[in-house]
């Protein structure tokens, strides 16, 4: 299985401290983010501080490598900028040369997905209101294909982080999304990143693969309670993990899960809370006369 944790977990190692620290707790892949002493900017559905922390896609690349060196497979690099910015084109505009920036980095880097939210309004507000929903659509609909025309130029994939409090609120209307940019521009490389946490209030274990399976890059693993707003650590909230992971093993057992939430602290815990609930998955795999030989993690002890 690849498994792994995001690498702002970490943000207060370097990202050698952190990828020997991964790799110490039986982690294969990350999330590669700007948020380490070493390698930082990163500014959440913002715009990132690049040129102030001197980021480069020599640097870029550099970090990408010590993460690899130390057998870490960067699936994606965090950039989670803002692709709603409405009613302000030049802002709109400086979000997308920034992603653009962060498109060449990747590429140079040999990283092939680049992640991101969805993004806030002026107000820093987020979700969906009758008088902007039509016109938040529009506009980041406009956003993905010109950041999806860029990405293709560069041989990499966009993949959305979309969430129940945003403008595309549950699975089925993320696979809308995609494949109504599919249709109308011929772009492959819009995808999707399921945080089962963001759909746990209108998306069940069942959906989220019934609707985005086939347009998913990778997945996030923290909880949430369904009336929560904020996230938790694995196993502090209310979905239904074994549920989850048995339709993972079936579905899409090639695809990286990669930890978000967990910290330095956290971290013992979340893995044996992932080990208990993948191996009772299995279980009940193999009592349905699935073939589970292979599938699991390996947290290295």
């Amino acid at each position: 299985m690849k498994y792994g944790i995001v690498s702002r977990s970490y943000g207060g190692m370097t990202v050698a401290e952190a990828a020997k620290f991964m790799a110490a707790h039986g982690y294969n892949c990350t999330e590669l983010c700007m948020a380490h002493p070493d390698f930082g900017g990163w500014a959440y559905n913002g715009i990132s501080k690049l040129d102030e922390n001197g980021i480069t896609k020599e640097l870029t690349k550099e970090k990408a490598d010590i993460m690899r060196d130390n057998g870490i497979e960067v699936t994606a690099f965090g950039v989670f900028t803002d692709n709603l910015a409405p009613g302000d084109d030049e802002y709109r505009q400086r979000c997308w040369d920034a992603f653009v920036r962060c498109m060449d980095f990747a590429e140079y880097a040999g990283i092939k997905n680049l992640t991101t939210e969805l993004g806030f309004r002026p107000d820093n507000k987020r979700g969906l209101t009758t008088e902007n929903y039509e016109s938040d659509f529009k506009r980041l609909k406009e956003s993905f294909i010109y950041l999806g025309s860029a990405a293709k130029e560069r041989g990499v994939n966009i993949c959305i982080e979309a969430c129940v409090i945003d403008v595309i609120p549950s699975a089925k209307r993320l696979r809308d999304f995609i494949e109504q940019i599919n249709k109308e521009t011929g772009l492959t490389n819009i995808k999707a990143m399921i945080d089962m946490a963001n759909f746990i209030a209108n998306s069940d274990e069942d959906d989220v693969f019934k609707y985005l399976a086939a347009h998913t890059i990778y997945f996030h693993g923290k909880d949430r309670k369904v009336n929560d707003c904020y996230g938790r650590i694995l196993g502090d909230g209310e979905i239904d993990w074994v549920k989850f992971f048995m339709n993972y093993f079936r579905i899409t057992p090639d695809l990286p899960f990669i930890l978000e939430y967990t910290n330095a602290d956290t971290t013992v815990l979340t893995n044996e809370r992932v080990e208990r609930f993948t191996m009772q998955a299995k279980a009940n795999l193999a009592l349905m006369g699935y073939n589970v030989q292979g599938m699991g993690v390996n947290h290295g002890r």
